[in-house]
């Protein structure tokens, strides 16, 4: 099935970016009249009619509209740590969108080895992810926040007279005051549909950071026996997640 993106459309003209325009017109070969199918990132697939076959500027009437589209039946909040190496934590949130994710926030710790994150770059995998993976929305990348910044700030985001997400922090080390639980586990025992998962960088997350999140609601969990990978933690929570609810 041919996806293609747009983030300019009324509801009645869906108007392709350059970019997608040529790789509608120039590769496909698609021509007026023909029926193409768009995405708007935010969960609606239009069915089209291409009315303006311009390889820069692809105009497409909406035939039908189907709302939700590809959506997951939770809200997944991934705050990771940017990893040394770039190409990690895009294949990271390439998979993880293909999983089903909904928000991803870079988060600067103490023992953070990579501190500067520019997201465009990200922008674009993601919107290929949802197109590869046949979803409606393209996950939402935040700019880059500091560990407690971000900690501090998850409350915000509970909707008023509800209990808010699950909110979790996969750390490596553990003490008596702060002993940690399976995922597994803290994901079978919560009954509502929106979580948060922090998962720290190469070094960990400080001890000072480790206690504010628990002191800010958010529960320590372990993934398993084995010493993952900043990026493949982050995957493995997320489908953690998705298993859930399969």
């Amino acid at each position: 099935m041919e996806l293609f993106y747009s983030n300019d459309t009324d509801g009645t003209l869906c108007r392709l970016g350059q970019e997608e325009s040529a790789h509608c017109i120039k590769v496909l070969r698609h021509r007026t009249g023909d029926r193409v199918n768009i995405i708007d990132g935010k969960g609606t697939m239009y069915e089209c009619t291409v009315i303006s076959a311009s390889p820069k500027a692809v105009e497409a009437e909406v035939v039908a509209r189907h709302e939700n589209w590809g959506a997951h039946p939770y809200r997944l909040h991934l705050a990771v740590a940017p990893t040394k190496n770039s190409d990690r934590y895009e294949w990271f949130a390439e998979k993880a969108c293909e999983v089903g994710i909904d928000a991803i926030t870079p988060v600067i710790g103490m023992h953070s080895e990579r501190k500067i994150f520019k997201p465009a770059r990200l922008e674009k995998i993601l919107v290929s992810a949802a197109k590869q993976s046949l979803k409606g929305a393209v996950p939402q990348v935040n700019g880059p926040v500091s560990v407690k910044d971000f900690i501090l700030g998850s409350g915000q985001e509970s909707q008023e007279g509800e209990a808010g997400p699950l909110r979790l922090i996969a750390c490596c080390f553990e003490d008596e005051a702060h002993p940690r639980t399976s995922i597994k586990s803290a994901l079978e025992s919560y009954r509502g549909s929106e979580y948060i998962i922090l998962v720290g960088p190469e070094g960990d997350f400080s001890t000072e950071e480790a206690a504010l999140a628990v002191q800010h609601g958010f529960i320590p969990v372990h993934l398993g026996a084995s010493r993952l990978r900043t990026e493949t933690a982050a995957l493995t929570a997320a489908e953690a997640v998705y298993f859930k609810y399969l």
